[in-house]
């Protein structure tokens, strides 16, 4: 795909792809504007034009316009290079090496399900009866229904699939895109439609509801060649503008409940579609924000939700909270009927996940039963085998053991014998491999300085231990760096690289130890390169 990218970027240049997200202008040779990210005070993202690369000092990113838009957008590779394909005209299929059939399937079902889209959206205009229901009974504005490309579809038999035949699609195209169900006449009949958009604005499927009586309420596409349902997230593609503003997302249960969001003024609303949240929907929501909202029920099943997202996240750095005062509403979409403000003022006002979870275990035991303290102080400590970060697990371990009224290392005692009994039972998988945790901004940052010293500095230290990369890209974002913070110093680039080294060292011990750390900490005493571990880790420390 290497030729794909450079016809790529011979077409789009790199100051017109970052200027449909932010507002630049003109600094010298380069061009400045403010963070997409809202982490700068003043301008902080810089772009090269004459070498096609951007940097932004403030959140320590940079790259092309592919690193660009996959950050920007939170989105994959492959996801960027399709976007900007389309952008560019450029037809991926002429430098694909995989199966060109495949290509051509997905796109035909693309355009099936874009016809689709205007189809049902002309029917609703021609229906009276149905926009009442969209606009009255749902109260839906005409902005949020062009927003989410609300339609209708028919209830006869065969309406959408006789319209689309006319325009060239087989049978066999609309099956694959999902449209048609088992009879091969029309999945979707006498329901109000909207369109699933992935992250690039194209159609990949349909949520369906019913109007008037009849089951399922709500009927989504199967999954297809272009649609994944542990991956798509509703509402994602009319929500990271807001998203990425506010700095937080917020996830509800139902696409209606999106919906209604988005036109009450919460666009940040998003929903996992008919589907358990799974690591890979947390996973593209933490390239946008690390600041993730639920808003489930209080039941049972919002219980087992929140359960579920406090042990996927662990791992992902994300702050997780509960929105869950709805002034005696069921969900948000019945909130936003009686009071959109009111919705607004929910959002802001979350609590803690572990501390929601808690408070809601609380509510189904009596503490005062022993027996009800043993189920609680279970339930308890397994969530909290979750909680990664050391000085807000003992916060939590000294908040349950204050409730059962024990002392804390009475609970850590019964956590340790509970590791232990985990522990001792036959494993059936294999162990996952060792992943070093991730490298602070500061290490990062560090780093680019030094290497942009050792570059274009002229520096003689060769001391510092980092390769020169190979990659042209990389090289002009060190040389934009230089240029930004070290080109017109008046102070001695030796002694600066110096002293810098000496404040890298210090961070990379740090570093050290800390992965060091979290591979003792998964290790027994009587292992073999326990000890060995430890000696390490006490000699860094020396440093």
């Amino acid at each position: 795909m290497n030729d794909a990218k450079e016809e790529i970027k011979s077409r789009l240049a790199v100051e017109d792809v970052v200027g449909q997200y932010i507002e630049l202008k003109r600094a010298g040779r380069n061009l400045k504007g403010r963070s997409p990210w809202g982490v700068d005070k003043t301008p902080s993202f810089m772009v090269s034009p004459e070498k096609g690369i951007w940097h932004d000092f403030s959140a320590n990113k940079g790259g092309d316009i592919f690193t660009f838009i996959m950050e920007v957008e939170g989105i994959s590779f492959k996801e960027a290079l399709e976007k900007l394909a389309a952008q560019a005209g450029v037809e991926l299929t002429r430098y694909s090496g995989g199966d060109q059939k495949v290509a051509e399937k997905k796109a035909r079902a693309r355009e099936a399900l874009t016809l689709a889209t205007r189809y049902y959206q002309a029917c609703l205009a021609h229906s009276k009866q149905v926009c009442e229901y969209v606009f009255y009974q749902r109260n839906l504005n005409r902005k949020t229904v062009e927003q989410f490309k609300i339609g209708y579809a028919p209830s006869t038999g065969k309406a959408m699939v006789t319209a689309l035949k006319k325009r060239g699609f087989t049978e066999q195209e609309l099956d694959t895109a999902g449209l048609l169900n088992r009879f091969k006449g029309d999945l979707f009949r006498g329901r109000m439609t909207v369109p699933f958009i992935d992250t690039s604005g194209q159609v990949i499927g349909f949520t369906a509801r019913i109007i008037g009586n009849g089951e399922p309420k709500y009927l989504n596409t199967p999954e297809t060649l272009l649609f994944n349902k542990s991956k798509f997230i509703f509402g994602l593609y009319q929500a990271k503008e807001s998203i990425r503003r506010s700095g937080y997302v917020v996830i509800v249960e139902g696409n209606m409940d999106v919906i209604s969001s988005h036109q009450a003024g919460v666009g940040e609303a998003v929903a996992t579609s008919g589907t358990a949240m799974t690591e890979q929907h947390l996973k593209t929501l933490s390239k946008l924000t690390s600041d993730i909202r639920l808003a489930y029920d209080g039941d049972e099943a919002g219980v087992k939700a929140t359960e579920r997202a406090i042990m996927l996240a662990g791992d992902l750095g994300i702050d997780l909270t509960v929105i869950s005062d709805y002034h005696g509403a069921k969900d948000p979409d019945e909130l936003i009927q009686k009071d959109p403000r009111l919705w607004q003022q929910a959002v802001e006002k979350r609590i803690p996940a572990v501390d929601w979870l808690l408070t809601k275990y609380e509510e189904h035991l009596n503490l005062n039963s022993a027996p009800d303290k043993r189920k609680y102080s279970d339930v308890a400590l397994k969530l909290l085998s979750f909680v990664k970060d050391e000085v807000e697990r003992a916060s939590y371990e000294e908040k349950v053991a204050k409730r059962l009224g024990v002392e804390v290392s009475v609970l850590r005692e019964k956590g340790d014998r509970l590791t232990q009994k985990l522990a001792a039972k036959p494993k059936r998988y294999l162990k996952k491999p060792k992943t070093e945790p991730p490298r602070s901004t500061q290490l990062t940052k560090l780093e680019n300085s030094l290497l942009a010293l050792k570059i274009f500095g002229g520096i003689t230290n060769t001391d510092i231990p980092l390769e020169v990369p190979a990659d042209d890209a990389r090289l002009a974002e060190l040389e934009l760096i230089f240029n930004r913070e070290h080109e017109l110093a008046d102070f001695d680039l030796e002694q600066e690289a110096a002293e810098l080294y000496a404040r890298y060292t210090r961070e990379l011990n740090q570093h050290k130890i800390k992965t060091l750390s979290e591979q003792l900490s998964a290790m027994d005493e009587d292992d073999d390169d326990y000890s060995k571990l430890l000696s390490e880790i006490q000699d860094l420390q020396a440093l």
